[in-house]
């Protein structure tokens, strides 16, 4: 998107991109540029106590898990995608400038190539990606473009791993991927040597950080749910794996999975699932995991969308683990184009050749472009690759669908103290605490035409207890949703308040807001949950008409 700007390859904050610059004119602007920044004028958010793609909010006195290194007077919110295929992967199809075009088109500052872990990408393809990602970053400098590849977890499920942009960033990914990929080393089966490979490559890569051969490594687990393979003690595990070196790799996961258009009725669509959750438990599937976690529920993950089931029972012991969107995109729903001719060799080449025009508009596909449908948001100190990473490990994340809103502004105060998303507000015990919400709503359509309308905003409360005893724990008793807003109608900005009351007890807050077209009593029970997301339909789940957001959670810590 132009070449207003250098992006610094360090902690230092490169310029703003020329679209949220008020000092750059419009005239001054390339056409996407212009395009971006007509976007965000609909969204209100280039205006007073706005600024570049989201509400700035100021750091929390006391931030739990929050990275070191520099702090400004507030934090920029930036959206990304860190899941999208190309050619480079067995079954992608697009270019990396492809990609990249189409993300930034769509509203995204920020990217990470994930091409997928196999033998071939091991040995060619991790290095052959890389020049086109440098001159993807070098055309589209308003765009922040990191290089990662999708893990094949040993034992378990897919997951994102990547690093920051630097001299090594292909040398360490392709020692990662040859040691410790699950399809590489045929370690997919569920077996305690497998899931101990995996551990041993997440310390692999804090080892590379704490060499000083990159500056930073992050690795989120994708679409958990969809085989039931990624258990529950598994995923404790990978959070809990670098702890000891004082840099966490694993923090997180994938909320909602991409493939979003999948669940689209035929003759119009796919007709399959969204997120292509349609399986059954297999062999190496973690048996407790009930048969309804094989689908999503409003879009998401059954892991977070259930008030109660795992996600809370990770927060409940007072240990990070964020959530994210992301498209997954390989190949695009409603696209024109194939993949090149029958002279490409993926296995000789560690590529695709490039696409071509297919004569027609595909349905067939269940994919989206980045930053189409599913958005991360990621609360940064400023406008750099190592700004992304450190807001992500803090947890300084809220997602979406379908830009049902444009804007989240989260804080916990207290005793002349404050905290927001991933950060824990330290109080004395019996210190009254409120919660504070303000919604930026839709302020133009999206990119399926319509201006999305926000119904309701829940708040989801639940209780620290603490470590589990049992590693294979996915409940948290004590998590419900507290509060709900009914927001029908309203405009602009809404600010919301709760009330905690005075708090004697370690707990976390988060939120949830939808649409309001579909819901159903949560899994754990109306006391629990009474208008949580519905299961979606296998063969017809329109994802425009079922949307939600989610934030990541806020502590409170009395003593």
């Amino acid at each position: 998107m132009g070449h207003g700007h250098h992006h610094h390859h360090d902690h230092e904050s490169a310029a703003l991109p020329a679209a949220f610059d008020a000092s750059v004119p419009d005239e001054a602007l390339t056409p996407d540029q212009h395009s971006r920044r007509s976007m965000l004028r609909r969204a209100g958010l280039l205006g007073a106590g706005l600024a570049a793609a989201g509400v700035l909010t100021q750091p929390a006195t006391t931030p739990a898990y929050a990275a070191s290194g520099r702090r400004g007077n507030g934090f920029l919110w930036l959206a990304g995608d860190h899941h999208i295929h190309t050619q480079y992967s067995n079954d992608g199809k697009y270019r990396v400038v492809d990609q990249v075009r189409q993300g930034a088109r769509h509203g995204l500052d920020w990217m990470v190539i994930t091409d997928h872990g196999n033998a071939t990408h091991a040995k060619i393809g991790v290095e052959k990606v890389n020049p086109d990602i440098r001159q993807a970053r070098a055309a589209y400098d308003d765009t922040l473009v990191f290089q990662g590849l999708e893990w094949n977890i040993p034992a378990a499920e897919h997951g994102t791993v990547f690093v920051h942009p630097g001299k090594n960033e292909v040398a360490v990914l392709q020692e990662f991927e040859t040691s410790y990929d699950g399809s590489v080393r045929k370690a997919g089966d569920s077996t305690p040597a497998n899931e101990a490979l995996a551990i041993a490559g997440l310390n692999f890569l804090a080892e590379q950080v704490q060499r000083r051969r990159v500056k930073d490594i992050l690795m989120l687990a994708n679409h958990p749910a969809r085989k039931g393979i990624d258990s529950p003690h598994e995923i404790r595990g990978w959070r809990d794996a670098t702890t000891a070196t004082g840099r966490r790799i694993a923090v997180g996961m994938e909320g909602a999975p991409g493939h979003q258009a999948a669940g689209i009725e035929q003759p119009a669509g796919m007709g399959r699932a969204r997120g292509l959750y349609d399986g059954s438990p297999g062999a190496n599937s973690f048996p407790g995991y009930p048969l309804e976690s094989y689908r999503t529920w409003g879009g998401f993950d059954w892991m977070t969308a259930t008030v109660g089931g795992l996600w809370d029972s990770l927060l409940a012991e007072g240990k990070p683990w964020w959530v994210t969107a992301n498209s997954d995109s390989h190949n695009v729903y409603t696209d024109t184009a194939k993949r090149g001719g029958p002279d490409s060799d993926f296995a000789t080449n560690g590529r695709h050749t490039d696409p071509v025009y297919g004569g027609g508009i595909d349905l067939s596909e269940g994919d989206y472009w980045p930053g189409q449908y599913s958005r991360t948001h990621v609360g940064a100190d400023g406008f750099s690759y190592a700004a992304v990473m450190d807001g992500i490990r803090a947890g300084r994340v809220w997602v979406d669908h379908g830009q049902l809103v444009s804007g989240l502004d989260v804080r916990l105060v207290g005793g002349g103290r404050w905290a927001t998303l991933g950060g824990a507000l330290h109080v004395k015990k019996g210190t009254k605490v409120t919660l504070t919400v303000d919604v930026a709503l839709a302020g133009g359509p999206n990119w399926a035409g319509f201006v999305p309308r926000l119904a309701r905003v829940d708040v989801i409360q639940g209780d620290v207890t603490g470590p589990v005893s049992d590693q294979d724990t996915f409940t948290a008793p004590s998590a419900m949703v507290v509060r709900s807003y009914d927001v029908h109608g309203a405009t602009g900005t809404v600010r919301l308040t709760y009330a905690l009351g005075a708090v004697d007890r370690p707990l976390y807050v988060r939120l949830r807001g939808t649409d309001g077209n579909r819901s159903a009593t949560g899994l754990m029970g109306a006391a629990v949950d009474p208008a949580g997301p519905a299961i979606d339909v296998v063969g017809d789940a329109d994802p425009w008409n079922d949307l939600w957001f989610y934030s990541n959670p806020v502590w409170v810590l009395p003593s």
